[in-house]
């Protein structure tokens, strides 16, 4: 089955098809940016691509977030 990515802005709802691991994670991320004060809420966009039937989320920084099934964890690696 193939399943088709999307894209949302910082401080919108991220898709509920996601894990909420991953959710969690996102949510985080967006904290971290405003606690720093960057301008990223309705901004910058967050793209949701599938690989191999799991959830790869990247910022517009690259910051990434990837789902472990094995764990039902999130990675973050972050980006510039």
């Amino acid at each position: 089955m193939i399943q088709l990515g999307t894209r949302w802005l910082v401080g919108d709802e991220p898709p509920s098809r996601l894990p909420q691991v991953v959710i969690d994670a996102i949510y985080e991320i967006e904290g971290e940016l405003a606690e720093q004060g960057v301008a990223a809420s309705g901004e910058w966009s967050w793209t949701l691509t599938w690989l191999e039937g799991k959830p790869v989320v990247e910022l517009d920084d690259e910051t990434v977030v990837e789902y472990d099934a094995d764990t039902d964890t999130a990675v973050v690696t972050p980006g510039h």
